[in-house]
């Protein structure tokens, strides 16, 4: 694969991220409902605080999603920046989960936790780590063996999401009218 038809893959794989990034997080797809905005704005600023259930018990389900939902963001700002030193290649991740959190609040969609900066932000710097870790092992060869993988895992979440997405908004308002 050629390195300019390589980068426009990494483009074009990193373009179907974003917005897949943007339609979890911002509209909660593939399970969209019309409440997505409940009008009520929440800023939570202690972390962790609301990671409890009622018995004290942390609750690690929501962290660890929103850790692996951001992992994709490090390698792909590896792939893209390679040059850039860490500090560089973190402050987009925590300026895109700042903008996210933002976001929710402008639009009361979903609560604006620092929680989530937290995970998201740990999640981008366990990507970039996998790239470093990646890159050791394959050398010039990892942006190629990233893609190949990308490629393929973009495919299958891509399918899972429209198959939940049909399931969410087609066959389940069929059973409830």
């Amino acid at each position: 694969m050629k390195s300019e038809k390589r980068n426009t893959l990494t483009i074009a794989l990193f373009v179907v991220y974003i917005l897949l990034l943007i339609g979890i997080v911002l509209f909660k797809l593939p399970f969209y409902s019309p409440e997505i905005s409940d009008g009520i704005r929440v800023i939570n600023l202690i972390p962790f605080q609301g990671s409890f259930d009622e018995n004290g018990t942390l609750i690690l389900r929501e962290i660890i999603q929103n850790t692996l939902l951001f992992i994709p963001l490090g390698i792909y700002i590896c792939m893209l920046k390679s040059k850039w030193p860490f500090i560089k290649k973190v402050l987009p991740i925590i300026g895109l989960t700042l903008s996210f959190e933002i976001i929710q609040f402008i639009f009361a969609m979903g609560r604006t936790d620092i929680t989530d900066v937290l995970d998201n932000t740990l999640g981008g710097v366990i990507g970039i780590g996998i790239y470093a870790l990646l890159f050791k092992i394959f050398k010039n060869r990892t942006v190629k063996v990233v893609n190949i993988l990308a490629l393929v895992v973009t495919v299958c979440v891509v399918v899972r999401f429209a198959h939940l997405f049909y399931l969410s908004h087609f066959v389940m308002r069929r059973l409830h009218p």
